[in-house]
C-alpha cells in the first residue's frame, strides 16, 4: 500500500523531483530546516493562498502545516499582503530604529502583561538562546533546566533531550552539555528530584505550556504551577517558551489564564504574521540587565538582535496580524471548535487506535502502540507507533490533496472550513496502516 502511494506521488510530481534533484546538489539534504525533508522528496512549492499550497506541477493541497504553524489567518491574508506590500513600496529594510516596532511593540504589552520590555530577534531559536543567557546573567548560575521532548530551536544551550532516546546526545559539536538539565513533563515529583539536586547552580527552567514538537501536549496546571513556585523560592527565573502558543489559543499568550508569573517569555510565528521575526520579553527588572548603557562588560547580558531583527516588513507584517486578532475574536471560536472537532472526530475514525492529544486549533494523531492509554509526556508519545503515523501524513498528500508535515503536528487556521476538516476525516477513515 506505501510502494502505490509513493508510485501515485511521484507521477503526481514529476517536476517537483526535478526540481528537487537540482536542490540536493546545492543545499545539505536539499532543504533550508532539517523537518522538511521526507521521503521519496518533498514537492516543490509555486504559491499559497488562504488554506492552500500548489505546487509547482499544479497539484493543490489544504495545509495543515501552515508555515511551521504560524499563520493563523491562512496564506497571504488580504490586509497583511495590503499593508505588506504598502511597506514595501516605502524599503523593507533601514537598519535603523522605525516606528513600525513602536507599534507593534505597543501591541504585545498590552496583550502580555510580562512584556515590560521587548528584544526582537529574527528567530525563535535566537530568542531561548537570549532567553537562557539572560538567565544566567541575572542569577549568576548556569545550568538551565528543559522538559523531556522539549524543542527551543537550534542553540547549543538547549539542544539536549529533543528525541528519543533523550539519553543521547542530539549533536556533535556541542559542548558544556552537563549545564543542560532535562525533566519530564507533567510529573512533578520527578522533575522536583532532579530540580533539587541542581538548585544552588539552577538559573532557570524553560518550558513550553503547550509542548509542541515533543507531542502537542498540554501540560498541566499544577505541574506548571509547582515548577514555578521551586523556581521563585531557589531565586530561578521561570521562562515560558510561547513561541508556539502565544497569540495561538487567545488575543495574548496562554500563561495568563493558569494563573502564572513568569518572568520572561518568549515569542515567535504568529506574531510575526508569517515574516521572519523572535522575540524576548520579560519584567523591567530583569530585562534591564541586557541594557548596556553604562554597564561594565562583567555587569551586562550581552544580548543584540542581529541584521533584520525588528526590519519594517516583519513589524508590519505582525502588527497586521495582530489587529485583525484583537479585532476580530470570533478567529479564536471558530478555530478552537474546528479543532475540538477535529480530535472528536479523528479518533472516531480510528476507532479507538489512536490518541489524539492538542488544544484548541492544533492537533497530533498518535498510533498507540505497547499498551499506551494516554500520553501525558514524550517518553509516552515516542512509544507510539511514529512511522505509521508518517505513512499517514503521506498517504494524504500522494492521494488526498491534503498536507501535513509528515510526523509533525497539524494547525487549523482561519481559512479553514468545517468541510475541510470533514474532507480530512474522511482520508482518515480509508488510511490503513
Amino acid at each position: 500500500m506505501v510502494l502505490d502511494y509513493i508510485k501515485e506521488y511521484k507521477k503526481n510530481t514529476p517536476t517537483s523531483a526535478k526540481l528537487f534533484a537540482k536542490s540536493a546538489k546545492l543545499h545539505i539534504n536539499g532543504v533550508s530546516h532539517n523537518i522538511r525533508f521526507y521521503e521519496p522528496y518533498p514537492f516543490v512549492v509555486k504559491e499559497s493562498s488562504g488554506k492552500n499550497l500548489i505546487d509547482v506541477d499544479s497539484n493543490k493541497y489544504t495545509d495543515y502545516w501552515m508555515g511551521h504553524w504560524s499563520l493563523i489567518l491562512g496564506h497571504g491574508p488580504k490586509n497583511v499582503k495590503r499593508n505588506l506590500q504598502k511597506q514595501i513600496e516605502k524599503s523593507w529594510m533601514y537598519g535603523t530604529v522605525n516606528e513600525q516596532t513602536i507599534l507593534l511593540s505597543e501591541l504585545i504589552a498590552k496583550a502580555v502583561p510580562v512584556a515590560e520590555k521587548i528584544r526582537y530577534v529574527t528567530s525563535g531559536t535566537e530568542a531561548t538562546m537570549y532567553a537562557v543567557r539572560l538567565a544566567r546573567s541575572v542569577t549568576g548560575k548556569k545550568v538551565i533546566a528543559k522538559i523531556d521532548g522539549g524543542w527551543h530551536g537550534y542553540t547549543s544551550d538547549l539542544l539536549k533531550s529533543v528525541n528519543w532516546p533523550f539519553s543521547e546526545s542530539e549533536s556533535s559539536g556541542v559542548i558544556n552539555e552537563e549545564q543542560i538539565v532535562s525533566i519530564p513533563y507533567n510529573d512533578l515529583e520527578k522533575s522536583l528530584s532532579i530540580l533539587k539536586k541542581y538548585s544552588k547552580d539552577l538559573a532557570g527552567v524553560i518550558i513550553e505550556p503547550v509542548l509542541g514538537g515533543g507531542g502537542c501536549i498540554p501540560a498541566e496546571y499544577d505541574y506548571l504551577k509547582g515548577i514555578q513556585e521551586f523556581c521563585k523560592k531557589n531565586n530561578s527565573l521561570f521562562i515560558l517558551d510561547e513561541i508556539v502558543t502565544g497569540f495561538r489559543f487567545r488575543y495574548g499568550c496562554l500563561y495568563p489564564t493558569m494563573k502564572l508569573d513568569p518572568d520572561i517569555v518568549t515569542l515567535g510565528k504568529i506574531v510575526g504574521g508569517g515574516m521572519a521575526i523572535g522575540v524576548m520579553c520579560g519584567k523591567k527588572e530583569i530585562m534591564e540587565y541586557a541594557d548596556t548603557t553604562g554597564k561594565k562588560k562583567s555587569e551586562r547580558s550581552y544580548v543584540g538582535g542581529g541584521t533584520f531583527s525588528a526590519n519594517p516588513a516583519s513589524m508590519v507584517a505582525g502588527h497586521s496580524t495582530l489587529t485583525v486578532l484583537k479585532g476580530k475574536k470570533s478567529v479564536y471560536s471558530k478555530i478552537d471548535s474546528l479543532g475540538e472537532y477535529a480530535r472528536k472526530e479523528l479518533t472516531k475514525a480510528f476507532d479507538g487506535n489512536v490518541i489524539v492529544t492538542g488544544k484548541g486549533s492544533l492537533f497530533m494523531t498518535h498510533f498507540v502502540r505497547d499498551r499506551i492509554t494516554q500520553i501525558r509526556n514524550s517518553a509516552d508519545a515516542a512509544k507510539c507507533d511514529g512511522a505509521a503515523l508518517a505513512q499517514y501524513h503521506f498517504k494524504m498528500i500522494a492521494h488526498d490533496g491534503i498536507f501535513f508535515l509528515p510526523g509533525k503536528l497539524g494547525a487549523i487556521s482561519e481559512a479553514h472550513s468545517k468541510e475541510d476538516i470533514k474532507k480530512m476525516i474522511k482520508a482518515s477513515e480509508d488510511f490503513i496502516c
